[in-house]
């Protein structure tokens, strides 16, 4: 690429670079406080309106929470995969890509993310893959209680891979695909074969064996798929767009 054809970055971009890397520097953890305003202003070296548009976007990207009033200011937050999953809905949503498109993608992904957990999975972590499973199984006479643990499970397993751009996918994808947001039901037998599948994908995290883990996610993903198709068609058809749930 020609230097003349790279875009300069905008100040306020540059601060907030330079803030995160602060933050890194000083070891701070999530609740510690960044110095006042006055401190900023003087150690970055510009004005009022661009450390302010600095720390907005920092807030937007949940790396900072800003209080009001006295005894306020900048708080350090934990990211998660929110701002991942808005920012790829509306790249989905200027594509016009339907709902399948995300399907799709989870189809590719979580065998492998699956192979992973099995390969890297403690036991704190099938433990709570375990409660996941007994969860719903107690309660597959209610669906909320269901669509909660169906997309717990995912997130665990995702966790559960050791790969944290694998996590912060799957957890955007499942964001993005929420089943009530979408018009998908799911009736008490299809539960029943939901949780089922996930006690098969379990039981082989908890056995170690990548290739079973793998096998058994992509079953799953595929019968989901096919259950979608079959059933909602029309919500699979539907453009991606950026909605709050």
């Amino acid at each position: 690429m020609a230097q003349g054809s790279l875009r300069p970055q905008k100040t306020a971009m540059l601060v907030a670079q330079r803030i995160v890397a602060d933050i890194n520097r000083r070891g701070n953890v999530v609740g510690d406080r960044l110095p006042p305003e006055k401190a900023m202003l003087d150690a970055y070296e510009v004005g009022r309106g661009t450390l302010r548009e600095s720390l907005r976007y920092l807030e937007l990207q949940g790396v900072l929470s800003l209080k009001p009033g006295p005894g306020g200011g900048p708080v350090v937050q934990e990211p998660d995969a929110t701002s991942l999953a808005t920012s790829l809905t509306l790249l989905l949503q200027f594509e016009h890509a339907p709902f399948r498109t995300l399907a799709q993608a989870r189809a590719g992904l979580e065998p492998m993310v699956a192979r992973l957990a099995a390969e890297h999975v403690n036991a704190e972590q099938l433990a709570g893959l375990k409660a996941s499973v007994d969860t719903m199984r107690e309660h597959l006479d209610d669906q909320n209680v269901f669509l909660a643990e169906d997309r717990r499970f995912h997130e665990l397993v995702a966790h559960a891979s050791g790969n944290a751009m694998f996590r912060y996918l799957i957890d955007a994808l499942l964001w993005m695909l929420d089943s009530s947001a979408i018009g998908l039901d799911y009736p008490e037998v299809r539960r029943i074969a939901v949780h089922k599948a996930h006690l098969r994908i379990y039981q082989a995290l908890a056995e170690h064996s990548p290739d079973t883990a793998a096998a058994a996610m992509a079953k799953h993903i595929d019968e989901y798929g096919r259950y979608a198709e079959r059933r909602h068609p029309e919500a699979l058809a539907a453009p991606i767009v950026w909605t709050t749930v």
